[in-house]
């Protein structure tokens, strides 16, 4: 492997002159640094960029924690995105670490990138929990946001929206249209995104004077397989229901499929809406009645966060209701 010691002996200088002409910090006459950018191209040495970042306590980059199994879909591929464009404007470098499967996992990307001297880390947490998040904040000088979550401690230091409320939006718009009798498929259980969305739907049919079905409600794991599995089961129950409310688009889509294999048309026979505002939910057919998730806002607003971290801002959003075709007033209800 090609060292800057085999540079500095083919432009017959000292490694000092060779690092101070490559970082551009220092002057160095111009007839000397031209003889090293000849011998750092015949030789194809490449500056070890870890060992820069440890000498000079700077990266310029910054780091994204979220577990593998958000990685598949739509959504959190779009948030990625957002989090690599938002760096990208402030001359920032995106570093991503997998969370994998637990609270440890996620402690362990987090080690990851602080050994890396990212310069801030965004935290997209699934296992660690509110005193966790706040522990490890207060533990660190370097700047952690952590998105889609609300802290205690740290309510600064966190970009969230209040899926709760948005769910219960939902189900008043739902109701709205003439539907009583509303299933609901949950996410993965102990997620906090979809209990929260879960105990929305609740709330807002006891405020409608409506007991929620507990047959009504099954459980799905976020993937499109799992909201084509939640729909057959919801049609085996054999029970009455009009509308089905999915816990994320993702699985909304796999639900209107199940229902469309049934010969069970959407939104003729049962309406469907789902949350997070997916491009695909946009272009499928009939276009998906949901919620947007302002997550362009809330990466924007993290970034923010990061870059000035003594600002005491609290970024709290609010979900939208998005009205399309996938939802169609009850006849029977005029």
């Amino acid at each position: 492997m090609v060292t800057i010691l085999d540079v500095a002996r083919m432009a017959g200088v000292s490694k000092a002159t060779v690092s101070r002409a490559l970082n551009g910090k220092v002057f160095v006459r111009e007839e000397v640094k031209a003889r090293i950018l000849q011998a750092v191209a015949e030789t194809g040495y490449r500056p070890n960029q870890l060992a820069r970042n440890l000498a000079n306590n700077k990266t310029n980059s910054i780091g994204l924690v979220i577990t593998n199994g958000l990685y598949n879909g739509p959504f959190f591929s779009s948030m990625v995105y957002q989090a690599a464009t938002r760096s990208e404007g402030h001359s920032r470098q995106l570093v991503l670490a997998d969370g994998k499967h637990s609270a440890q996992d996620e402690r362990d990307a987090i080690g990851l990138l602080l050994e890396l001297r990212c310069e801030a880390i965004m935290i997209y947490p699934k296992y660690l929990s509110v005193s966790e998040l706040d522990d490890i904040i207060d533990g660190n000088q370097t700047p952690i946001v952590v998105i889609n979550r609300e802290l205690i401690r740290n309510r600064n230091r966190c970009v969230f929206t209040d899926h709760r409320r948005s769910s219960e939006e939902m189900v008043e718009h739902l109701l709205a249209q003439g539907h009583t009798r509303i299933a609901f498929v949950a996410g993965v259980c102990g997620s906090p995104t979809g209990e929260r969305r879960l105990r929305g739907y609740r709330d807002a049919l006891r405020k409608a004077g409506i007991s929620p079905d507990p047959q009504l409600v099954v459980r799905g794991a976020w993937s499109t397989e799992s909201g084509y599995e939640a729909g057959r089961q919801l049609l085996a129950l054999n029970i009455p229901f009009t509308c089905v409310l999915a816990a994320n688009d993702d699985m909304a889509i796999g639900l209107a499929k199940a229902f469309q294999d049934a010969g069970k048309s959407v939104p003729g026979e049962i309406s469907l809406a789902g949350f997070d505002d997916s491009v695909i939910g946009k272009y499928y057919t009939p276009s998906l009645t949901t919620i947007h998730v302002p997550m362009d806002e809330m990466i924007r607003d993290a970034v923010e966060i990061l870059l000035h971290p003594d600002e005491k801002t609290v970024f709290s959003h609010q979900g939208t209701l998005v009205s399309r075709d996938s939802v169609a007033r009850r006849v029977d209800a005029e």
